[in-house]
């Protein structure tokens, strides 16, 4: 991979799990730096991955090859304002920021900029992520490459050919952790309920799910129906249990989930 500088504006949890990734793949720290009015989170990660870290942005963005924008949503506007001063001539900016579009982007910094939109999810904190990443028409194959690879530091990617496919991604994978955690959440309290205590019930759920998710990704030419029906013996107490789920549109609850986030991604793009 290609030693850039970088550099991140913002230090929350999705920045030090990118940090984390390529520092451990052999990205040089010296390389990475991180800007936040948080002087503690700054020194935290100077600490653990031995990387530079400042306060100003302008300076960090300025001395930077590669700026990823790893600020909320509602911030964003206010954090790329003083970076209009910025040339940013052969530089790559990335943004993490759901709900803003490439075209509001460009408004935000008042420069034509090669931009790539990136939506990551919690497990990249493990190295587990899955990204959905998709590319401004500017945006030169080399700056594509290099941002796949970034994400590929802390999991898998997935490049979408529309820029509506973001949002798409954040329902199927930028979301999608919340959904596994409240059904393993429901498991949970109803292992309790049948008497197990608290401990338990958990060590129950995840170990069930580790070993579910693993069977997943070791067994990658056997569709998911496959998986679940071998589970399932004609007549026994998981037939009953997945019939139960059936009837009470369990398919459709998901989908109408999936959908809600989807238009929650649509309205956020109004809003900033």
């Amino acid at each position: 991979m290609e030693q850039r500088k970088i550099a991140f504006i913002g230090a929350g949890n999705m920045t030090r799990s990118i940090v984390a990734g390529l520092v451990a793949s052999g990205y040089r720290p010296d390389c990475i730096t991180a800007t936040n009015p948080s002087e503690a989170k700054l020194v935290a990660l100077q600490q653990a991955y031995d990387i530079q870290v400042t306060t100003n942005n302008t300076e960090a963005a300025q001395q930077a090859d590669v700026i990823v924008m790893a600020v909320k949503p509602q911030l964003m506007e206010q954090v790329a304002k003083p970076l209009q001063s910025i040339d940013f001539q052969g530089k790559l900016v990335i943004s993490i920021a759901a709900g803003i579009s490439i075209e509001r982007l460009q408004q935000m910094f008042a420069n034509p900029l090669n931009l790539i939109r990136v939506m990551p999810n919690t497990p990249s904190l493990l190295g587990e992520g899955m990204s959905g990443l998709f590319a401004s028409p500017i945006t030169p194959v080399s700056d594509k490459t290099y941002a796949g690879e970034l994400m590929q530091a802390v999991g898998k990617v997935c490049w979408v050919e529309q820029e509506s496919g973001i949002n798409d991604i954040i329902a199927a994978a930028g979301s999608a952790p919340a959904y596994f955690f409240l059904f393993m959440e429901a498991i949970q309290q109803q292992a309790i309920a049948s008497g197990f205590d608290e401990d338990t019930a958990r060590l129950l759920v995840q170990q069930t799910a580790l070993g579910a998710a693993k069977m997943v990704n070791e067994n990658p030419d056997t569709d998911l129906a496959t998986l679940r029906q071998q589970v399932t013996s004609k007549g026994g107490t998981t037939a009953e249990a997945v019939r139960t789920l059936e009837e009470n549109d369990i398919r459709g609850i998901v989908a109408k989930a999936m959908q809600s986030a989807v238009t929650r991604a649509e309205e956020m793009e109004k809003l900033f």
